[in-house]
């Protein structure tokens, strides 16, 4: 049986060196390795080994019981979430470490809704029980509060092989069937046990144990009762699909595609597809690897379940489906800042700008952009400790230095009415006019597009065409030239020649199109939000809510528990980043605050923004709101505010 784990924690909970304690009891590794003395297997990075933290999602394999098992050593700081997301997506349980002492922490908050967004079976090891302070209670007690009522003490729940009598009422109250089995029958083991495992896979109970991973204190007694609770059901008879979850480089430069096989098998020289339904490619499979940390074996064939690695699929993108899965992954841990790179000017630009596209290709969250009228390159980031990790990444493997500027907030921009816009491209020997009709849609939805133009006016080719302008990448807005968001585009009718259509001209005419409708429109800027959680003593409630209000944020009503009040809301990033470090600062470090990226809402100071950024709308090289007509053999500009009146389909 194949199982893909995933290990999770705040920063310093103790989750590598639990990652550590599985691998040596299991023999996948021959010495335990600590954080602190800079050898832990799964930090093989010299950057994560210089600093303590997990940076790369990296894995590790070992069999246990006849089952072989992929483990997955997560990042625990907030700036590397994006990584985190990635993995979870292929993941078939996820182990959280938290700390006896400090119990639920920020990020661990984050990380329990991802794993509930993605459906990801949860188990819970509390950590660090031989440490001052610790107590185990309490931290049951705030995953009760925090996350789910439903989790259960496992460390004394089998005696001689048996479940306890609570534990076998805790299971009988949450299934129906079996709650009547055990009032008609009594306790059945095999049907209690089977009844346990399809609990924890559904998401409707969940696990807890404790120890100590650095004393190797319950750390194998936890494995196996997950191994005893833990079931997949992969087929080798079914179609091949799987799903990319990471791409790397190798230190020849080497493509590698990472890939969770979902179902069916694969070997090398096997013929691959991937992408998505709009762009679909194949590729033939070179090499199939296997790794463990590291280091890897070469197989020739791979089965259902497996994690593996290929060389061969050139243009792969991490999230891509494989095989008979067609759907891209959806990520939603998204930066909130970019930064410009700076570099010495005798380097050359195109050559740096290649290292941060082949770091871009490993992280698609950096987004990187190369602003040509500028000649800057620059990134999309969660925060300043990935700055820091990135100017080492690019100096260690590149051997480029480079710092960045002070990070900015990523705007957005949206419209509240409902326009048509119109655009006509028509230099000589070129033809293309295109009518959108342009409408705001729910806040966070992105763009759509919809089509209700007749082919009798415009071929399926074309409109095609329009649809692949309008979604290929972000569109700048009027106000700010931060891209457009949340609108429904609809492509109304349009019009080629069959004589001068090609090209471009399509994209011409329908970026005009787009920019004629926002010229028309009423515009907003938007920015990013956090939903924040924030648990402090209860005297401290009234200036954390004054600070929240003078931030420019909302909060539902407080709730108490005991002497501590629990705030929850909305707050804008850009008054909201650094406030962690002054909570921790005047609550002594017994604040807790967790804070998630809530999507974009309108900015609260949008007149300033405008301001500082000072977009000139009409001198975008990109965009121009105006339509090129033709007439006595050459061209000519229209103002978008009177070339309606000049639309041939009009």
């Amino acid at each position: 049986m194949n199982k893909t784990i995933g290990v999770f924690a705040h920063v310093d909970a103790g989750k590598t060196t639990f990652a550590e304690q599985i691998l040596f009891h299991t023999k996948s590794i021959k010495n335990r390795g600590r954080v602190d003395h800079k050898d832990a297997f799964l930090d093989s990075h010299e950057i994560e080994r210089q600093r303590g933290i997990t940076v790369f999602a990296d894995q590790a394999t070992f069999s246990y019981k006849g089952s072989t098992y992929y483990l997955i050593d997560n990042p625990g700081h907030v700036d590397f979430s994006p990584e985190m997301e990635r993995s979870v997506q292929v993941m078939d349980y996820a182990i959280v470490i938290l700390s006896a002492v400090e119990g639920v922490e920020g990020h661990t908050t984050t990380i329990w809704q991802l794993l509930r967004k993605h459906n990801i079976p949860t188990f819970f090891f509390i950590n660090k029980t031989d440490r001052v302070g610790a107590s185990v209670e309490n931290v049951i007690q705030e995953i009760r509060q925090d996350f789910s009522m439903d989790v259960f003490d496992m460390t004394e729940a089998f005696h001689q092989g048996e479940m306890t009598e609570d534990l076998i009422e805790f299971i009988a109250e949450r299934n129906e069937n079996l709650l009547e089995h055990y009032m008609d029958t009594g306790y059945d083991k095999e049907l209690w046990l089977n009844t346990m495992k399809e609990l924890i896979k559904e998401g409707k109970i969940f696990t807890c144990s404790n120890g100590s991973a650095l004393q190797d204190i319950g750390v194998i007694d936890f494995l196996d009762k997950f191994h005893l609770l833990t079931t997949t059901h992969y087929s080798d008879e079914e179609e091949f699909s799987g799903r990319v979850y990471k791409i790397r480089h190798d230190e020849k430069g080497t493509r590698i595609t990472y890939i969770k096989l979902l179902s069916g098998t694969l070997s090398v020289r096997d013929e691959v597809s991937y992408g998505n339904d709009e762009h679909r490619n194949s590729d033939k499979v070179t090499q199939i690897r296997v790794y463990n940390g590291n280091k890897f074996k070469t197989v020739e064939h791979v089965n259902a379940g497996e994690l593996f690695a290929v060389v061969g699929l050139s243009n792969a993108s991490t999230g891509d489906g494989v095989g008979t899965l067609n759907e891209q992954a959806v990520y939603e841990m998204v930066p909130t800042l970019k930064s410009k790179v700076v570099f010495d000017s005798a380097v050359h630009i195109k050559e740096a700008l290649r290292f941060f596209q082949l770091l871009d290709i490993e992280d698609p969250s950096l987004n990187i952009t190369w602003e040509e009228r500028l000649q800057e390159i620059h990134i999309h980031v969660m925060g300043t400790i990935q700055l820091e990790i990135l100017q080492q990444i690019v100096k260690e493997r590149f051997h480029l230095e480079v710092s960045f500027e002070e990070p900015r907030i990523l705007y957005k921009e949206t419209i509240t009415t409902t326009i048509i816009g119109y655009g006509h491209f028509e230099p000589l020997k070129h033809y293309a006019e295109v009518h959108l009709k342009i409408e705001p849609a729910a806040r966070n939805s992105g763009i759509s597009f919809d089509n209700a133009c007749h082919a009798n006016d415009l071929s399926i080719g074309n409109q095609n065409l329009v649809r692949h302008h309008l979604l290929e990448k972000a569109h700048n807005g009027l106000l700010t030239g931060s891209p457009l968001t949340d609108v429904k585009i609809t492509l109304l009718t349009g019009r080629a020649d069959n004589k001068h259509t090609s090209g471009g001209d399509f994209r011409e005419a329908t970026h005009r199109a787009l920019r004629q409708g926002l010229e028309k429109a009423q515009n907003h800027v938007l920015e990013p939000f956090y939903h924040f959680k924030i648990k402090i003593d209860l005297d401290q409630m009234g200036k954390v809510l004054s600070d929240i209000q003078s931030a420019y944020g909302s909060f539902d009503s407080p709730k108490t528990e005991g002497n501590k009040a629990i705030l929850t809301g909305k707050v804008p990033v850009s008054t909201f980043m650094n406030y962690a470090s002054e909570l921790a600062s005047f609550t002594q470090g017994k604040g807790v605050i967790n804070l998630v990226f809530g999507g974009y809402e309108r900015c609260h100071n949008e007149a300033e923004v405008i301001d500082r950024i000072s977009y000139n709308k009409n001198a975008d090289p990109d965009y121009s709101s105006s339509s090129i007509f033709c007439a006595k053999g050459k061209g000519y500009a229209v103002s978008w505010d009177v070339a309606e009146a000049e639309m041939h389909c009009l």
